[in-house]
């Protein structure tokens, strides 16, 4: 039987390690921690019996991943739970742009704007499982929906801020650029309208929910898959150079560039080495984790329904904010991410006491302290929130890489979303899994299609490993 390692044990990882397990590989995993799951891990970080999310919260690539679908999780415990509200986004005007998993509601939400809505995101939301088999796969392939691509197309070019010229209201022009805003990237540049679009598609093809106990049982769901196809998992174990991995035929590396850089050393090719040493990484991500008795008190009552919050203010605000913090400037008003799982899933709460998860975007390697300015952001749509805190965890962007190595400097995407960087990460190459050293393949959120539990890198990174090793042999 054939060997195959696998380092690291994220969610793509773990994608990879079971792609190939399926095939009739005896599969090992090495996490370097003593737990496994990367990003998509849960456990309580302030009061007892509060469930929080680490990294990962809220769902909709991975209950719409392809891959992850054919799994068939449900058995090994994955259950998708969806809040009254899949997204809020409040205004200081009282008003709020509400996204649905219904596009019809959405649309009345947004009054006068939702016949443009509906003409923007009716299309893609309904072709969504085929925009993925073409969206989560490498940008050099034949399309198998090129008409669907090619629409999708003519949306996701232009910048975020010009796509939402087509709607009128505040409302929905910040509910598009919040959706958006999840690239990290300036809002005002190409592209940047890709995520938005992809996203909002997403949330009314599948909503935006969460995993019934956490994030952590996606990648436990996983493990179960592996084992059952004869894979192993083996915790505590770093990798820091090639010598330390064991003989194997195929090694998939589920971790950034700069560390595969590290790992394989002079094995480089010195093309690949200048590609990867030279691997740009995006604004960091500081993670604020409340415990919060009796829940937000959001002056609007529809935020207090729904799972994601983003509260960032008008389109105006959220552009400005963005291009900031990829000057190196920490913007006094940040983009911030709010998500109350225990909505949809109450089992996380004790009592009354509820566990929320906050993010802000700040500065790649932001060293200062970001937890004022997070409060002050909510509590700007949520006056008397700090009356309520109970318990309070924070992890900086220089925390960030000691909780995961991948995130360099707090880059929760393992890479900056620039135009060129989003379409041909890690590097230009025809197989951009390949490192150029026989049998070992880059799986990470490095490679594409980027970052999300959607488990698509690694499993792309394995199919692209079985070709040539069937090829080879």
């Amino acid at each position: 039987m054939t060997d195959a390692v696998v380092v690291g044990s994220g969610p793509n990882g773990l994608a990879g390690a079971v792609a190939l397990a399926r095939q009739g590989m005896r599969v090992t995993v090495l996490e370097a921690e003593s737990e496994i799951g990367g990003g998509a891990r849960s456990t309580e970080l302030t009061e007892p019996g509060l469930l929080h999310d680490q990294c990962s919260a809220v769902h909709p690539f991975a209950c719409g991943s392809p891959f992850l679908r054919a799994l068939e999780l449900e058995r090994f415990g994955v259950e998708w739970l969806w809040p009254e509200i899949d997204l809020a986004h409040p205004l200081d005007s009282g008003g709020v742009g509400v996204l649905m998993r219904s596009i019809d509601e959405t649309a009345r939400g947004l009054g006068v704007d939702g016949r443009a809505w509906r003409r923007v995101f009716e299309g893609p939301s309904r072709a969504f499982d085929a925009l993925a088999e073409d969206l989560l796969r490498p940008a050099m392939h034949v399309p198998r929906h090129p008409v669907t691509l090619a629409r999708f197309g003519m949306r996701a070019l232009p910048p975020a801020t010009a796509l939402a010229r087509l709607w009128r209201t505040d409302e929905a022009r910040a509910l598009f650029a919040g959706i958006a805003a999840h690239a990290f990237y300036p809002l005002n540049r190409p592209l940047t309208s890709a995520i938005g679009v992809m996203l909002t598609a997403a949330g009314h093809r599948y909503g935006w929910p969460v995993a019934r106990g956490g994030s952590q049982t996606i990648v436990d769901a996983l493990v179960a898959v592996l084992k059952e196809s004869g894979g192993v998992v083996v915790t505590g174990r770093r990798v820091s150079s090639y010598d330390d991995l064991p003989p194997a035929e195929v090694v998939l590396l589920d971790v950034s560039p700069t560390a595969a850089a590290e790992i394989l050393g002079d094995r480089l090719p010195a093309r690949v080495r200048r590609a990867y040493t030279r691997y740009r990484y995006g604004p960091g991500a500081y993670k604020v984790d409340l415990a919060v008795e009796g829940g937000v008190p959001w002056r609007n009552e529809l935020c207090r329904r729904a799972g994601t919050i983003h509260v960032g203010g008008t389109i105006e605000e959220i552009d400005h904010a963005e291009r900031q913090i990829h000057k190196g400037i920490m913007p006094e008003r940040p983009f911030v991410l709010v998500a109350q799982q225990y909505l949809a899933d109450p089992r996380r709460s004790a009592g009354d006491i509820h566990p929320v998860w906050t993010y802000a975007h700040v500065p790649h390697g932001y060293r200062g302290d970001a937890t004022e300015a997070v409060l002050r952001q909510v509590e700007r749509f949520a006056p008397g929130l700090r009356e309520r805190i109970v318990g309070m965890f924070v992890r900086s962007t220089t925390e960030m890489p000691r909780y995961n190595t991948n995130y360099v400097g707090g880059d929760i995407a393992t890479g900056a979303n620039s135009p060129v960087q989003a379409v041909m990460r890690p590097r230009m190459a025809v197989d951009p899994y390949m490192t150029g050293v026989p049998g070992v393949y880059l799986c990470s959120a490095a490679t594409p299609p980027g970052p999300g539990v959607h488990g698509m890198c690694g499993f792309n990174a394995a199919h692209a490993a079985l070709r040539r090793y069937r090829r080879d042999v």
